[in-house]
């Protein structure tokens, strides 16, 4: 390009192409030697701050807490200079180089090199980056600290106490929920205090939605019911009522492996399950028994053993259909007792059971 265009770099005079692309028409007039003196490849903070939760180490990322797992910071700290950081739009195949230098433990300097092309020349810029880190409480170790929880789950059961085993595999199934929507990324879920009642167990769980889960799963497992009520607590900022949860989870009054004598004359039941209403079989006869709607979800009768209790014995003699002998597994005494239908008469050994409603013979599974 010659002057005879009457095309000239407004600042040192020398003839120019006009460029197409530029922030501002002066910028398109400037000669590329001119341009480039101006140029800052680069956009640069004074100072970065990355807040860090000093209980769990949580990264303050936009408006939320975020988990890193990191033993140290140096990559959070260059993640948060590559967000503060601004590359010219004119510059082209842009790279850069970082070398953090620990200051302290609380300060990183970031040194970063970039380099890239503009108007088909090759520019290199530095710049050093102090990155302060700052110790804080997140939301959830605010609210772990202070006590905080939304629901409580009560687990009790129907004319009895709750098993240690019932309420270590209740303390599992809160463990296991809270681990399950933690993987999520829900920074919300914990376990606030689990407090061990005279007739049960108490768990204060941090948000509604996993005292339901919890109670639900326990229900699908043990059998039983959950009821809940709604207690007003607070409102929030926005003045919205806040409720805080109890589940009462009540629990079968009969076990799977339970011997019940109810109140009838057919004989003593063995519970097969207690879903929905309890089903069984008869040890006197092996018949199958389901609890009628009349009788409710679980009828009256009282615990005169379990299968755990149960010995294994010796099978004397196969009576008639109905009675065999077998040896008292504490006396040692031949005794004549019911023939259930499941009972093998080629079997040598039986699984019998004594208790106050006499000796019986269970199946062996």
């Amino acid at each position: 390009m010659t002057a005879e265009t009457g095309t000239f770099c407004p600042r040192c005079g020398d003839p120019v192409v006009p460029r197409e692309s530029g922030e501002t028409r002066r910028e398109r007039m400037l000669c590329d030697a001119c341009y480039l003196e101006d140029f800052s490849l680069v956009d640069a903070p004074e100072r970065v701050q990355v807040n860090v939760c000093a209980r769990c180490g949580a990264v303050h990322r936009g408006n939320r807490w975020v988990d890193v797992g990191a033993q140290d910071y140096t990559d959070v700290a260059v993640e948060a200079v590559t967000e503060a950081l601004g590359v010219h739009v004119a510059a082209e195949d842009v790279e850069w180089q970082v070398r953090p230098e620990q200051v302290d433990p609380t300060t990183i300097r970031m040194h970063a090199t970039f380099t890239g092309t503009v108007r088909d020349d090759p520019v290199t810029e530095s710049v050093t980056v102090p990155v302060t880190i700052a110790k804080g409480t997140c939301t959830r170790c605010g609210r772990i600290s202070g006590d905080y929880y939304a629901s409580v789950v009560q687990v009790r059961a129907t004319d009895r106490t709750p098993t240690a085993e019932e309420t270590s595999r209740a303390v599992d199934i809160a463990n296991d929920v809270v681990a399950e929507m933690e993987a999520t990324g829900d920074r919300n879920a914990f376990i606030t205090e689990i407090s061990e009642m005279a007739d049960g167990l108490d768990m204060k769980l941090s948000t509604n939605k996993i005292g339901k889960k919890v109670s639900r799963k326990l229900v699908t497992e043990f059998g039983g019911r959950v009821d809940d009520s709604e207690t007003l607590v607070t409102e929030d900022e926005d003045g919205n009522e806040v409720y805080r949860v109890t589940y009462a989870v009540r629990l079968p009054r009969y076990q799977p492996g339970d011997v019940v004598a109810l109140d009838d004359e057919a004989g003593p039941v063995l519970v097969r399950s207690v879903h929905g209403n309890l089903k069984g079989v008869r040890v006197t006869t092996g018949a199958p028994y389901e609890a009628s709607y009349e009788d409710g979800d679980a009828p009256a009768g009282r615990v005169v053993g379990t299968r755990a209790d149960a010995e294994e014995t010796t099978l004397v003699a196969v009576e008639d259909e109905n009675a065999v002998q077998i040896l008292d597994p504490e006396t040692y005494e031949s005794k004549t007792v019911a023939r259930p239908d499941y009972l093998d008469a080629d079997a040598e050994t039986v699984l019998a059971l004594k208790s106050r409603a006499g000796l019986h013979v269970l199946p062996e599974a």
